[in-house]
């Protein structure tokens, strides 16, 4: 097992102490009067105002970052080209073989969180695989160039920033090293700096939670993460459905539980399901290359979304989950 703990970066972060020195890159213009307005309510909740300007002025604003938000893979594939990416034996075959290599520790999770563990793989096979791919941009510079360069989600990510700040206050990690995705997402979990802040948890008990290297800390923050979202253990996630209505239904840009599946059937939904039909569910899109196919979620498929919004992330996550858990029972 890899080894329970073990705390990147420094110990001393540069806004615990701000004597410390930083080194200097051309990048972040910190006298832009959003980022003077985003370090004066920082400092006002008494972070170092001299060693924040220098920690920013050292960020690099990255034109790739927008590029890939303007157009990211769940809203630019369809179904039968998302799934491929994430379906594969190889995939497959890693969660199986890291279920066998932790299933002590993984049975434990499961057991606490009420999450069953071909989920917990599945969200980390769909997110990092496994954690072979944490992502290559430094934290501080993807949160920087969204939170200041990127109007549509600005609001949002500089609350993601300062929530950075704050978790490498709290966790001693050193904000100049971290490396994550494109969207500030971090460690095997990938979870965004507020999510970390809140949902991260240390399975062992010790003080710290590390989402890169402690494979407890990482089974039983997802495991948290979809419980305090309400996961329903022994419910279902999805099932399979047609279309039969004469009109094409309009889905919601979101995924929300606003219909049951009375109301679907109402709609001419087939629902292979005997669930009662008061049972919350939203119609899913999941089209083949050859024809239109259909599916229905569940409150744990909404779950799911809280992970990432799209649906076709959450039915990349219930499907490699599925496939996980009957490769395992294979000999």
């Amino acid at each position: 097992m890899m080894p329970r703990r073990f705390l990147l970066g420094s110990v001393c972060t540069v806004l615990l102490c701000a004597t410390l020195p930083l080194a200097r890159a051309a990048g972040l213009d910190v006298q832009r009067p959003e980022i003077q307005s985003f370090i004066a309510a920082q400092a006002r909740e008494g972070v170092n105002a001299a060693a924040l300007t220098e920690l920013l002025s050292g960020a690099v604003s990255q034109p790739k970052i927008i590029e890939i938000m303007s157009k990211p893979p769940e809203k630019a594939l369809s179904w039968f080209e998302y799934r491929p990416r994430f379906l594969t034996d190889e995939r497959i075959n890693a969660g199986v073989a890291l279920w066998r290599e932790h299933h002590e520790l993984l049975a434990k999770v499961a057991a606490s969180e009420q999450v069953p563990v071909q989920y917990i793989l599945g969200i980390i096979g769909v997110e990092t695989y496994y954690g072979r791919i944490t992502g290559q941009y430094r934290v501080l510079d993807a949160l920087v160039t969204l939170a200041f360069d990127y109007p549509p989600r600005s609001e949002y990510f500089r609350a993601e920033l300062g929530q950075f700040l704050k978790l490498c206050r709290e966790e001693k990690l050193d904000p100049k090293t971290l490396l994550g995705s494109y969207a500030g997402a971090m460690g095997v979990a990938q979870f965004m700096p507020s999510s970390y802040r809140q949902y991260a948890v240390n399975e062992d008990g010790s003080p710290a939670r590390d989402l890169w290297r402690d494979w407890g800390d990482i089974f039983a923050s997802v495991a948290h993460y979809l419980h305090q979202y309400g996961w329903q253990d022994g419910a279902p996630v999805m099932a399979p459905a047609r279309f039969n209505g004469e009109t094409p239904p309009t889905l919601p840009a979101t995924v929300t539980l606003s219909d049951t599946l009375g109301s679907l059937r109402a709609r001419g939904f087939v629902v292979d399901s005997t669930l009662p039909a008061e049972t919350p569910a939203v119609a899913v899109a999941a089209p083949e290359a050859d024809q239109m196919a259909w599916r229905v979620g569940f409150r744990n498929f909404y779950v799911i979304t809280r992970y990432n919004r799209s649906p076709l992330y959450a039915m990349a996550v219930n499907d490699l989950a599925d496939a996980i858990l009957q490769r395992s029972k294979q000999p």
